[in-house]
C-alpha cells in the first residue's frame, strides 16, 4: 500500500507552488480532489500548448488528481466547499491571494475549530500570518519577482547581466517545503491527534534555498561575483571548451584532485608548484589565468579524449546536455525512469518522481478541467437532478 493511501487532500490551487506539493502528495497515495474555476480551470492550464495541445506546466504537476469545478464565490458552491473539507479532508492547501480564503470562509481558525485534526497549508508569497503579517504580506508575487526578491538573481548570471534560473525554481522550492511540511505535519497527527497551519512563504523557501551566498552579505562583506556557469567560490569548477567545438564540465574539490589534474589531464606537472595556484582561494583570484592554460591544453583536444583524461585522472566531469539530451539519457533510460501517464490527450510520457520503495508511486491520468465533478458531488450525496441544476447556476 502507498504510504499515503487513505488520506484526501482539498486544493484550492493554480500555478506550480500548490500543485507541485500536491502532485507530490498524490505520488505517495494521497487522494487529491483539485478545485478549479468552471469554465477556465488553473490558469497554468493555459501556459503552453507543448504537450499535445496541453500545458506542459499543468502536465507536469497534476497527475493523478480528481478535478472538480467550482465558483467558489457562488453561495451553493461555498456550501459544497465547507460539506467536501469537513466530510473528506486530512488537509486543506491553497495558494490564494493572501486572506482570501479566510474570506471564503476556509481560513485555519474557522475550520479546526469544527475539525481539530484538520491540516491546512497556506502559500503565498511573503507569508500570510496574521500576528507577524509583515510589510508584504499583501505585495503580489511571482516566481522570476520572488528569484529576484530573494536576491537569486544577484548571484546568477555574467559579470555583465544578472539571471533568473531556468525553471520556477521559487515556485518550485515554496512546493517541496509545503510538501516536506505536510508529511511532518501528518506525523504528528498520528502522535497528539491534532492539526495545524503550515503558513509558507515563497521568499522565505528560496532565501533558504539561496544558501551559502547569502552568508557572503555577514558584517557587511561582498557578495559572490557572478561568473555564468562557472562556480563562484571553487575553481576550476565549470565549463571549458574542447578543440571540436564542444564543451565539458569539470570540476575539482581538493588538492589531491588539483595535483592528479594538472599531471594526467593538462600535462603539465609543474602547475602545482605555480605560487598562483597552490590553493583553492589563489586559484579563484587567479581564475583568468588558469582558464587561458586549460583552454590551451583543450584547443588540441577533442572533447572524447578530454573526458578520457578527466576519466583517467578521476576528476568529476559532466556534458553540457540540452534538454533533448536529457530526454535520452542512457542514464534515466538504463533506470527505467520513464512511464506514461493518461491524459485528456492520451498516453504521455512521464518521468518517475525520485526514490524508490517497495510499493511504487501512483501514476494516474492528467485531468480533463471538471472531470470528476459529478462523482465527487454523487459522493456527497446530490442526486443527477441537483447536480444538473448546480451546473445551470453556474455554481460548478
Amino acid at each position: 500500500m502507498q504510504p499515503l493511501k487513505g488520506l484526501t487532500v482539498v486544493t484550492l490551487e493554480h500555478a506550480i507552488a500548490a500543485p507541485f506539493a500536491t502532485r507530490q502528495l498524490a505520488d505517495l497515495g494521497a487522494r487529491v480532489i483539485k478545485i478549479e474555476r468552471p469554465g477556465s480551470g488553473d490558469f497554468a492550464r493555459g501556459y503552453d500548448e507543448r504537450v499535445h495541445g496541453l500545458a506542459s506546466h499543468f502536465v507536469w504537476t497534476n497527475r493523478s488528481k480528481e478535478s472538480l469545478t467550482l465558483d467558489v464565490k457562488h453561495p451553493e458552491a461555498a456550501t459544497i466547499l465547507e460539506r467536501l473539507v469537513m466530510e473528506k479532508a486530512d488537509v486543506v492547501i491553497q495558494n490564494l491571494a493572501p486572506g482570501a480564503a479566510a474570506r471564503l470562509g476556509i481560513g485555519y481558525e474557522k475550520l479546526s475549530a469544527a475539525k481539530p485534526g484538520l491540516i491546512v497549508c497556506d502559500i503565498s508569497g511573503y507569508g500570510d500570518d496574521p500576528i507577524n503579517p509583515g510589510p508584504y504580506r499583501d505585495k503580489k508575487a511571482y516566481d522570476l519577482l520572488i528569484q529576484s526578491e530573494a536576491g537569486f538573481v544577484s548571484v546568477t548570471g555574467t559579470p555583465d547581466e544578472p539571471c533568473k534560473a531556468g525553471p520556477s525554481i521559487a515556485d518550485i522550492a515554496a512546493g517541496m517545503y509545503a510538501y516536506s511540511s505536510i508529511l511532518a505535519a501528518l506525523l504528528q497527527r498520528g502522535q497528539t491527534g491534532k492539526g495545524q497551519r503550515i503558513d509558507i512563504s515563497m521568499l522565505e523557501s528560496l532565501a533558504e534555498w539561496t544558501s551559502y551566498p547569502l552568508y557572503y552579505a555577514f558584517e557587511g562583506a561582498a557578495p559572490p561575483p557572478r561568473t555564468g556557469a562557472s562556480h563562484a567560490t571553487i575553481y576550476p569548477y565549470g565549463p571549458f571548451p574542447t578543440g571540436d567545438g564542444s564543451m565539458v564540465m569539470l570540476g575539482l574539490q581538493n588538492e589531491r584532485e588539483w595535483a592528479s589534474f594538472c599531471e594526467t589531464v593538462l600535462q603539465r606537472p609543474a602547475l602545482t608548484a605555480d605560487p598562483r595556484f597552490t590553493a583553492n582561494f589563489k586559484r579563484v583570484a587567479a581564475r583568468d589565468a588558469l582558464r587561458g592554460i586549460i583552454v590551451e591544453a583543450f584547443s588540441s583536444l577533442t572533447r572524447a579524449q578530454v573526458v578520457e583524461r578527466l576519466e583517467l585522472a578521476q576528476i568529476a566531469n559532466a556534458q553540457v546536455n540540452t534538454m533533448n539530451d536529457v530526454w535520452a539519457h542512457p542514464q534515466l533510460k538504463a533506470r527505467g525512469r520513464w512511464t506514461e501517464v493518461g491524459s485528456p490527450m492520451g498516453p504521455l510520457p512521464a518521468m518517475l518522481p525520485p526514490g524508490t520503495w517497495d510499493v511504487g508511486p501512483r501514476m494516474d491520468p492528467v485531468p480533463a478541467l471538471g472531470q470528476h465533478t459529478d462523482a465527487i458531488l454523487a459522493e456527497l450525496g446530490y442526486g443527477a437532478a441537483e447536480i444538473e441544476a448546480l451546473r445551470a447556476s453556474k455554481a460548478v
